[in-house]
């Protein structure tokens, strides 16, 4: 079968699979607070002097609405929002270091959003100098925050810098004029440039850009310009991922319509350009829709076999333990998942009453532990082995059973005790996890609820 017919035979609707079970499918009626708490102390006192804990901080806020944009976001020119926000932060900090006996280890600490560099420097000073007042820093630990080029300045850079944060990811998504009119993203290649250059001479080790295929009017000659606009800037790493039209979730992506869209072919096209380019400069890709330097500690990672994938997408750190603060975040302590309430105003008002602001979450059953094992085997390593007694589970079965479709079309080779994807099949990652994943085959959805693959 030929990449054009096993394309549009694999286009269909299938989750990233920064966890399993994906969101959709956790079991809220098994979940409650009580759990919850139980949760985070096991988890707690079994990793955080071996591995430490990761700790990722949603700042929501943003001055203008980008129409791609599929997080949760808060969208306002009012900055006198960014205080009592950060005290509720802290205040939800604050209910979890009451349950730990001992100071928490940090590994990694991420700033996402939204747009964290909406909140001023002086502010971003005063939570990250307040968080980190009772915890330990692990000897490996990493910061790295989320950022938009048009509105980070040297002040946020040096100011971060100063607090330890080394890694910074800028969203760039595509330079076309016209595409950047569309999704509403606007950002010059001076202002990059800019950025760039003055995280380099603050001492920032790794800087990371985010482009997206498959946007609305993006072109191949359009597409070709910015990457090479990106090759000229050489970042340490690079996200290029598929663009997700969910406007059923997203409401600011009806701005256009499918009418809008590339083609399934046309962004095939698109997506085959952007990898040749940036594997013919000297960008090796790494798991799913990520492209490095050989000098990058993602690639050290997938060469040693150490690379990890949680909620924050991929890393090098390795902790079972991710706490999420603030409006959104999830938390995973391995066994359980909770995600926080998803309006500002709620968030607040619930961590001022001294309460977690969980709304739902998911423990995970033995099976869901198998099968979450062999997922992020599959999308870190590309491989996974199992064992005879997980061989004999029912749902694992049954998913190593419908993996024999996909080895016939060449994506999988299958041994009796290994499953191994082939160059052919990186692409497909989604699909590969999507064959064991037992809780979307045992309730098929009724609407759609992820993004297509491509």
């Amino acid at each position: 079968m030929n990449m054009n017919m096993l394309i549009e035979k694999y286009h269909v609707a299938a989750p990233r699979y920064t966890s399993y079970p994906t969101v959709p499918y956790w079991n809220e009626k098994d979940f409650n607070e009580k759990k919850w708490r139980k949760a985070i102390v096991s988890a707690f006192n079994a990793s955080n002097h071996q591995d430490g804990i990761s700790l990722y901080i949603h700042l929501p806020f943003c001055e203008d609405l980008c129409t791609y944009c599929g997080c949760n976001t808060r969208i306002t020119k009012n900055h006198a929002v960014e205080k009592p926000y950060i005290e509720a932060l802290l205040k939800e900090w604050r209910l979890y270091l009451d349950l730990f006996k001992d100071k928490p280890v940090i590994r990694e600490l991420h700033l996402g959003g939204g747009t964290p560099t909406f909140f001023s420097p002086r502010n971003l000073d005063f939570l990250i100098r307040t968080l980190l007042k009772d915890v330990l820093l692990h000897e490996e630990a990493e910061f790295s925050f989320e950022a938009h080029p048009g509105n980070t300045t040297e002040a946020h850079l040096f100011t971060l810098s100063r607090l330890g944060f080394k890694r910074l990811s800028l969203g760039i998504q595509d330079f076309d004029p016209v595409v950047q009119i569309a999704i509403n993203r606007i950002q010059s290649v001076e202002q990059v440039d800019a950025v760039t250059g003055l995280a380099r001479r603050n001492g920032y080790t790794s800087i990371n850009y985010d482009l997206i295929y498959g946007l609305p009017n993006q072109t191949l000659s359009g597409l070709m310009n910015t990457i090479e606009e990106v090759l000229r800037l050489r970042p340490d790493r690079i996200a290029f991922y598929s663009y997700a039209h969910v406007p059923w979730v997203r409401p600011g992506q009806r701005r256009y319509t499918d009418n809008d869209l590339p083609s399934p072919e046309s962004k095939q096209e698109l997506y085959e350009l952007g990898r040749k380019l940036l594997k013919d400069n000297g960008y090796v890709e790494i798991g799913m829709d990520h492209f490095t330097l050989v000098t990058d500690s993602l690639y050290k990672a997938e060469e040693e076999g150490t690379l990890h994938r949680n909620f924050m997408g991929y890393t090098h750190q390795y902790s079972k333990m991710m706490l999420g603060l603030g409006v959104s975040s999830i938390s995973d302590t391995w066994n359980a998942f909770a995600q926080n309430v998803k309006t500002v105003e709620t968030y607040i008002e619930i961590v001022n009453e001294g309460e977690f602001p969980v709304f739902k979450g998911h423990i995970l059953t033995e099976t869901d532990l198998i099968i979450r094992k062999h997922i992020l085997n599959i999308m870190c390593k590309g491989r996974t082995s199992w064992t005879i007694s997980e061989s004999e589970n029912d749902a694992f079965a049954q998913g190593l059973e419908r993996m024999r479709w996909l080895a016939q079309d060449g994506l999988v080779i299958l041994s009796p005790f290994e499953l191994q994807v082939t160059g052919f099949g990186k692409r497909f990652l989604r699909n590969i996890c999507m064959t064991l994943d037992a809780r979307l085959w045992e309730k098929q959805p009724e609407k759609q609820l992820f993004s297509l693959a491509d």
